[in-house]
């Protein structure tokens, strides 16, 4: 900021009051908050943004910066006509394609085709992967469109604008992008893609409030990832969601899975444990006691079994005594489905009534796997016989656990057979949302 945007801001802020006891204090003003990490899923700023001055500040801003990617999206009005379609996402750097966000590709990619518009890529905390985006679309079997723009609005920047105009539609893809945008745009001109009940991130609080009114609105189109999940909403009081919202089941195009193969008989079984200590919703813990007592009673044998964590912030363990897992760092869209492609056994909890991807991954991949129950979620055979569905207490997953290694040794015996009901097209899997948004 020069010297008179300073001036602006603490005037507008800080009131009349506050910028003169700046001025004789015979320092410039300036803002006296830092961007850091997320609070929830929602990211938030550091601490008091007082701390630093210890002065008196407005309840307006005190609130502002407690949710700073909801705030109303920087915007100007340009003089064009032009059809446009714009993916407002977190990130969409290799670390954040997978699951959600990839889904979030497909369908804007698709939608901008079915509707003759120009994609935009508008992401606020990281800079865009281009590469990453080609990669996704490459491996699910989709062209790159020739038009596609990518933009990096950073939340964290107070000068970054989006240029839009009368023929802008934007796709949001979490509760803050869409109180972001609903803050600058129409309601008319936003739809958003709901691909968990984004309520159970939080604690009953303030951005469990901040989520739950957005998801109660009813001016704006919902696009539910699975009907599972759409059931679920439903029956937890989001009953408008019958007039506003449509679902569709997730894909998994062969060449982002890998083809099911028979897995070697003479080498080390694979299992994969879908390690996110920071996810609380993956039961990090609750995998990992399981993991353990299975080595200890004799489940899992060390000698026949070979133990991979794949996620993010993975503490190095041992399990039983006797396994140390192998930690797997990112992988991108690629190397992922050439790895479960090898796996024989997953252990994939999540504690919310979507089933989540690595289930629907590894069972299309040809592998056996272990979740859990979780209210409407009390099986996924919907999907594949290869997934089983457990409770959470420790006994019942340790059955269910040695339920898919016999499943899988027998397998290994006999050869693969493709038993799965899983979609292998986004461009069927997403028609009749494609129609819907259209």
């Amino acid at each position: 900021m020069n010297l008179f945007e300073k001036i602006g801001w603490y005037w507008r802020n800080r009131g009349i009051a506050g910028l003169v006891k700046r001025v004789i204090k015979g320092r410039a003003p300036s803002p006296d908050y830092v961007l850091t990490g997320h609070a929830g899923g929602v990211p938030t700023r550091s601490g008091n943004a007082t701390k630093a001055s210890h002065a008196t500040t407005s309840a307006h801003l005190l609130v502002s910066d407690q949710f700073p990617s909801a705030q109303p999206m920087r915007v100007y009005t340009v003089p064009e006509s032009l059809a446009r379609l714009n993916l407002v996402t977190d990130s969409i750097s290799a670390g954040s394609l997978f699951g959600g966000v990839g889904t979030a590709i497909i369908l804007a990619t698709m939608l901008a085709s079915r509707r003759g518009a120009r994609l935009r890529v508008v992401t606020r905390r990281e800079a865009p992967d281009e590469r990453g985006f080609a990669q996704v679309l490459e491996c699910n079997g989709l062209a790159m469109p020739g038009n596609v723009e990518f933009v990096h609005l950073n939340v964290a920047d107070g000068k970054a604008q989006l240029d839009i105009c009368e023929g802008d539609r934007f796709l949001t893809t979490s509760w803050w992008t869409t109180a972001s945008v609903l803050g600058s745009v129409p309601a008319e001109r936003v739809d958003y893609l709901l691909q968990e009940d984004e309520r159970m991130f939080y604690p009953l609080g303030d951005d469990w409030l901040r989520c739950s009114e957005v998801m109660q609105r009813n001016d704006i189109r919902f696009i539910i990832n699975t009907e599972l999940l759409y059931e679920h909403l439903i029956g937890t009081g989001l009953e408008h969601f019958k007039d506003t919202a449509k679902w569709f089941e997730p894909a998994f195009p062969r060449l982002a899975s890998g083809e099911p193969t028979a897995r070697g008989v003479t080498e080390k079984r694979k299992l994969f444990f879908y390690a996110r200590p920071n996810n609380l919703r993956n039961l990090f813990y609750r995998g990992l006691e399981v993991l353990d007592r299975a080595v200890v009673e004799g489940i899992l044998d060390p000698e026949r079994w070979e133990v991979i964590f794949v996620g993010k912030d993975v503490p190095k363990v041992r399990l039983g005594g006797t396994i140390e897992p192998k930690v797997l760092p990112t992988m991108t869209w690629r190397e992922y489905g050439e790895f479960i492609s090898q796996v024989n056994v997953g252990v994939c909890l999540m504690c919310t009534p979507h089933p989540s991807y690595p289930p629907l991954d590894l069972a299309a991949a040809g592998a056996f796997v272990l979740t859990n129950k979780f209210g409407l979620k009390q099986s996924l055979d919907r999907y594949s016989d290869r997934i089983l569905c457990t409770d959470t207490h420790v006994p019942a997953l340790l059955d269910g656990l040695r339920a898919v290694i016999a499943q899988a040794e027998n397998e290994i015996e006999r050869g693969v057979v493709d038993d799965t009901r899983i979609s292998r097209s986004w461009e069927n899997s997403l028609a009749d949302a494609v129609e819907y948004l259209n």
